[in-house]
């Protein structure tokens, strides 16, 4: 009884920011079923969104794992110079707003950026691509992956790493033998978290891929299109949104509890 008193100060600010949080989301998923919610969702626009969004994060995935992971790695096994900038560097994009990450990216490799005439002299154009979403994408996600795969190999034991060089393992095989497989909770988790991030992004995208339905126009790019020109779509695919998240959390949270136990 004490304690129930004693948490009562606590309960009332806490109810009414976890009321903020969820009167909103019910509301959403009250407007989405009570409407025709299959008749928008089979808008042939809403399709290449859909096609587009998940296309575009499979190889945003793809890239994060084959270039975040080397660097996650270097930066948990080693201390060199220029380590802490380093850090400081993947994690900006972080709190970067996505609106200013668009516009760096369109003043590097837009056409007269700093790499755009090298591009264009081998006859590669990147902004308003597809391609161009794909970079938009690794740039404001990788950093999701980063931090949790190198959180994951500074967890590894060092006696672990020891036991193995003694025994004559290279750090190659050190790397794809032991430290994968032991720190794969993690790795997962925050590719799960970078894959949703990628999904929802829309500032950068917008600024440096622009918004063509098919080649560019994502789900999120279509919300914000429908919002102006048809709710109900974007209704629809807020829905649609909504329940990917929450699919990605419940899943990223499986592997994070795991990886504590």
């Amino acid at each position: 009884m004490r304690s129930s008193r004693a948490a009562l100060p606590f309960a009332v600010p806490a109810a009414l920011f976890v009321g903020l949080l969820a009167i909103p989301l019910l509301g959403l998923v009250w407007m989405a079923v009570g409407s025709d919610l299959r008749q928008y969702l089979t808008d042939p626009s809403v399709h290449a969104a859909i096609g587009l969004s998940l296309g575009t994060t499979a190889v945003s995935a793809v890239l994060i794992v084959a270039f975040g992971t080397p660097l996650a790695y270097v930066l948990a096994r080693w201390s060199f110079p220029g380590r802490g900038l380093i850090q400081l560097l993947v994690d900006l994009p972080i709190v970067l707003p996505p609106m200013v990450a668009g516009i760096a990216l369109l003043e590097v490799f837009g056409r007269n950026g700093w790499l755009g005439n090298p591009l264009a002299a081998l006859g590669i154009s990147l902004p308003f691509t597809t391609a161009a979403v794909v970079i938009s994408q690794v740039f404001v996600a990788g950093p999701f992956y980063v931090r949790a795969a190198r959180v994951g190999f500074a967890g590894l034991e060092r006696e672990v790493r020891e036991a193995a060089m003694m025994d004559g393992a290279s750090e190659l095989h050190l790397f794809a033998h032991i430290a994968v497989p032991l720190a794969r909770r993690a790795l997962i988790s925050g590719l799960v978290l970078a894959w949703a991030r990628a999904l929802g992004e829309f500032g950068a995208t917008i600024f440096f891929a622009g918004n063509r339905e098919a080649v560019t126009q994502t789900m999120p790019l279509a919300i914000f299109i429908g919002f102006e020109s048809n709710l109900s779509i974007a209704v629809g695919l807020s829905f649609v949104l909504l329940i990917t998240s929450i699919v990605v959390l419940l899943v990223a949270r499986l592997f994070g509890d795991g990886a504590d136990h």
